[in-house]
């Protein structure tokens, strides 16, 4: 069984990693496979882009384009909003992906993501650089309030009152605890009862359009890929607190997933680009112009008024096979790892001249061989996937 992590801040070329892992088995004689997605929810976004069709993951697997089909565990946040939007641009893209969900999952509302706009625009120059769209308040909601939303309730009886409650309960107290006006900026129409209405139809349309299978029935459904969002350097309890996201983001969730599902073995792939990026606030190990070094093309992280620019910095592979160093081990008790790194993005080295930082910090510079050496040493990891240009 395999697993695609992000080693960065995101933004590291998991969506590309997982279609190649994808590529081979879609289609081929044997078991079929499915992505499972195990943190995050609807703000990850994994471009994909193959025979001259292209798309950027948030919901469904980065499999999908192959026709392999995706499973949101019970770590998964499901956005019902967002995710009619994807299914919708899917279909246009010729895909029908099958998609089953471990009914524990929980589900963003409307409501979360705009308390989550409100509190990002009142922090001003504070911001933590938030995606805007809810998961740390629906993390929050569910974990710590009795209003909390499985995808388990979205087929169900009781959803219409789930909804109001949420709605005529907890907005009014979590606003009150913000000290957010629950009747300006993005929370002007929460009350409007065509914003309750359109919720409901999109909950059930979710329902309709998810199979349920608990997290321990993933191996029956194909040779599971397990596909993580954001990166190590945001995981939850990394330093940088509060402009990390509330998930594990490494091999967590997938060890215990995998124990559900009696996966004893995982080839972990840990993706890196050869330089180091970061979107939205918060501090990052290195920060610098690296246009000297590299020609960047990224048509996916466009400025955006959450996130806003994407900054850049120097790779150092020395912090970098430190922190999978360190998911690896918190793992390896409760399952048998075995790590190795993917590099993209290098064909955008200018003159073929890459830039990385050694262990005291300084610049150094070479070929694309001396980077992946200076890689394998730094990690004790093997380099086994690199990727040049914007398709596999």
């Amino acid at each position: 069984m395999r697993a695609v992590i992000g080693a960065n801040y995101g933004d590291e070329g998991k969506g590309r990693t997982v279609d190649w892992l994808a590529a081979p088995l879609a289609g081929a004689p044997g078991p079929e496979a499915v992505v499972v997605r195990s943190n995050g929810g609807a703000q990850a976004g994994h471009t994909v882009a193959i025979e001259g069709r292209r798309h950027v993951f948030h919901h469904f697997g980065s499999g999908t384009l192959r026709g392999v089909r995706t499973h949101l565990s019970r770590f998964m946040v499901s956005h019902p909003i967002l995710f009619a939007e994807e299914r919708s641009a899917l279909a246009g893209l010729g895909a029908a992906p099958l998609v089953t969900a471990d009914p524990r999952g929980w589900v963003t509302t409307p409501w979360d993501m705009m308390v989550n706009q409100a509190l990002e625009q009142a922090r001003g120059g504070g911001r933590h650089g938030s995606c805007g769209l809810g998961l740390g308040e629906t993390v929050g909601r569910c974990e710590e309030t009795p209003f909390g939303l499985a995808v388990g309730d979205l087929g169900g009886d009781g959803l219409a009152s789930a909804l109001q409650a949420v709605r005529d309960e907890w907005l009014p107290r979590r606003c009150a605890a913000l000290g957010l006006d629950p009747g300006a900026g993005p929370l002007a129409q929460a009350r409007a009862e065509p914003v309750l209405a359109r919720f409901f139809a999109e909950c059930r349309a979710f329902a309709d359009a998810v199979t349920p299978c608990a997290d321990g029935g993933v191996a029956a459904l194909g040779a599971p890929i397990f596909e993580a969002a954001q990166g190590l350097l945001l995981d939850q309890n990394a330093l940088g607190f509060p402009h990390v996201t509330r998930a594990n983001t490494g091999l967590a969730n997938m060890v215990a997933i995998a124990q559900d599902a009696g996966i004893d073995r995982l080839d972990a792939f840990y993706v890196s680009r050869c330089y180091l990026t970061r979107h939205g606030r918060g501090p990052m190990e290195d920060e610098r112009a690296i246009d000297a070094f590299y020609a960047v093309d990224d048509p996916t992280n466009r400025p955006n008024t959450w996130q806003e620019t994407l900054r850049f910095g120097l790779l150092s592979p020395a912090r970098l096979g430190a922190r999978i160093a360190a998911d690896v081990a918190a793992a390896a008790e409760r399952l048998t790892v075995r790590p190795s790194i993917a590099l993209t993005c290098l064909d955008q080295a200018r003159d073929g001249r890459f830039a990385w930082l050694d262990e005291e910090g300084e610049v150094r510079t070479g070929p694309a061989a001396a980077l992946v050496a200076a890689v394998e040493t730094a990690s004790g990891l093997a380099v086994t996937a690199q990727f040049r240009g914007a398709a596999n």
